[in-house]
């Protein structure tokens, strides 16, 4: 989905959306090898023990093959390969993110009588900074699983209870997004009235044709607009679901099961004689993706897109608030 609405902006050949994804992609790149770098002990994504695992489960088997020399190569391309990913979804969620800002305010300004609405708009504004603050490790792990309540430690929960509370702030604040995309698209909607009346400030006569066209505009571009406000939310559930199911966590508070041991490659076991070689080729393969894609690995891989995704929603929602409020009218 992000694919097919960012292919709009590229085949157009009027107006700046090519040159504004491809400046983002760059700052977005840029953004992602500085994430790479930051200790585990200030950004808890995993990223360091998910390579230390899938490492130690590769490196025999590049050595029974006599290419333990590419090792660092491959920790290198992962690194790689992470940053150009976080610069593509920098670049997709651009847009998104400055239409979000527009909607968001004039969303509040037709909820002006209406103050549970606004606070659960400024909620949804800014959970993205909560997903960024769940994966702060002094300000989220540190504060709940050891308070600061005087001279006597207080423990308010374990690192289990906390990775399955994290889980479950995720989840809530999907749901809120979710529950506030009518506002969204009925001040998008809304547009259509506004530049109808921008029109007829306009000096000269105005035909009847042109007032349709800019309002069926509006409405027939109401698609596009809902895959920009849902397709990150749903991206950010996916992986958050996934990070639950692969990484080995648990819904529940109390103590988490332990991970469960990584799968042996199909060489090792006994293979029965009815086996064909593409059953045994199937069976090796998946032998080696199971030694590879350890639990680790998936927690700190999926850890890094959640928490990725959230940065790139909140820098891009935050450069769209200066945007509508500063430079559009000018």
């Amino acid at each position: 989905m992000f694919l097919t609405v960012t292919r709009l902006y590229f085949s157009a050949e009027e107006g700046g959306e090519r040159s504004v994804c491809l400046t983002f992609a760059f700052l977005f790149l840029l953004l992602a090898m500085l994430v790479q770098v930051v200790p585990e002990e200030t950004l808890e994504l995993g990223l360091e023990p998910g390579l230390a695992s899938m490492i130690q489960n590769l490196e025999p088997l590049l050595k029974m093959q006599g290419w333990d020399w590419m090792v660092p190569l491959v920790k290198l391309a992962i690194r790689v390969g992470l940053s150009v990913l976080g610069s593509m979804l920098g670049a997709f969620l651009t847009f998104p993110g400055l239409r979000l800002a527009q909607t968001h305010r004039d969303a509040l300004t037709m909820s002006e009588d209406r103050p549970v609405l606004q606070f659960l708009l400024h909620t949804s504004f800014l959970s993205p900074l909560f997903i960024l603050w769940l994966w702060t490790k002094p300000i989220a792990r540190n504060f709940l699983h050891q308070a600061p309540f005087g001279d006597t430690p207080f423990f308010l929960l374990s690192d289990s209870a906390f990775d399955s509370l994290r889980l479950w702030v995720l989840v809530a604040l999907c749901l809120l997004r979710l529950a506030v995309t009518r506002p969204h698209l009925q001040a998008y909607l809304c547009l259509a009235k506004a530049r109808v009346e921008q029109l007829r400030r306009e000096a000269g006569r105005i035909e009847a044709c042109e007032i349709q066209r800019r309002v069926v505009r509006v409405y027939c571009y109401l698609t596009v607009v809902s895959l920009q406000y849902l397709t990150p939310l749903i991206l950010t559930l996916n992986c958050t679901l996934l990070l639950k199911t692969l990484g080995g966590y648990s819904w529940g508070l109390g103590q988490a099961l332990p991970l469960a041991p990584v799968l042996a490659a199909a060489q090792d076991g006994p293979v029965g004689p009815k086996e064909d070689e593409a059953q045994q080729a199937a069976a090796r393969i998946t032998g080696a993706l199971g030694g590879l894609l350890t639990p680790l690995f998936l927690r700190g891989t999926l850890a890094f897109l959640i928490w990725w995704t959230a940065a790139c929603q909140l820098l891009s929602s935050l450069f769209g608030l200066y945007f509508h409020q500063h430079l559009a009218g000018s």
